[in-house]
């Protein structure tokens, strides 16, 4: 009977991992879209900068949003500051047509909307439809909001950021929004500072010091600062690791623009 047990847990272990979008073939990577049961969001009262994350478990895992919430109100220290994530986890083409989720956009006039979790193919070789993606660039747009589009990092081992970048960009080409650099930040990062952990066990999701570095490359693409100037900051990565991942997210957003694709959109 314990064999028995043991075995059940083992099986629904590997069901929870499946379902965060480690998979191959014909399964689409951008995690998990199926959430855990989840309450409304509680919203802040309007603040000067309003940052609104649409998005599932890339997004969620060591909390972006509030990371970049605290590096804008570090940045931008005369200003007031709310970074709202959107509930439940969701594909961007699911979330276009989510009423909860239409409902918190249009709830307000946003600085910026960032949009996570547009669904591709983990082996190249299937399409999925941009079509939520772009109806929310231009929803958000009809709320006063820049409409950024955060692509996810590799996973780890597999060559894939021009694929995601240019998957993004393919959106911002059809509706007019800034694109995040941030697998290339990733990549510049593990590049040169190989024994640093990026990445979660799961070689899919985050680690902390990974969930860092993709909010210091939003942060950079929502108000046009340099993540350089910005101080230490109180996450659970230490004061070294946050020195050397703001100087990556300089150089990659110099690298690479975040507003090519938006050049009309003034920073936050």
């Amino acid at each position: 009977m314990q064999s028995l047990t043991r075995r059940l847990l083992t099986i629904i272990a590997a069901l929870l991992v499946a379902a965060c979008g480690s998979g191959s073939g014909g399964t689409s990577n951008s995690g998990a879209a199926i959430p855990p049961v989840a309450a409304a969001p509680v919203v802040p009262a309007v603040a000067d900068i309003n940052l609104l994350f649409m998005g599932n478990s890339h997004t969620t895992v060591h909390d972006v949003p509030g990371m970049v919430g605290a590096m804008v109100r570090a940045g931008k220290s005369n200003k007031t500051v709310s970074s709202v994530e959107a509930p439940n986890w969701m594909f961007l083409e699911q979330r276009a047509t989510d009423p909860s989720s239409l409902a918190l956009l249009k709830s307000r006039k946003w600085t910026a909307v960032i949009l996570q979790a547009q669904e591709y193919s983990s082996s190249g070789q299937f399409f999925y439809p941009t079509t939520g993606a772009e109806a929310l660039v231009r929803m958000s747009r009809e709320q006063s909001a820049v409409p950024v589009m955060f692509p996810e990092w590799s996973r780890r081992g597999i060559a894939e950021t021009q694929r995601i970048f240019d998957l993004h960009v393919s959106i911002a080409r059809k509706e007019a929004a800034c694109v995040a650099p941030i697998p290339q930040a990733w990549d510049l990062a593990l590049a040169r500072y190989p024994s640093m952990v990026l990445h979660d066990a799961d070689g899919n999701h985050s680690a902390t010091a990974g969930a860092f570095l993709a909010a210091l490359v939003i942060y950079a693409t929502v108000t046009g600062l340099s993540p350089q100037d910005l101080p230490a900051l109180p996450f659970d990565v230490d004061a070294d690791t946050q020195m050397k991942l703001r100087g990556i997210a300089s150089e990659t957003v110099l690298n690479i623009p975040p507003r090519m694709y938006c050049p009309n959109d003034a920073p936050g």
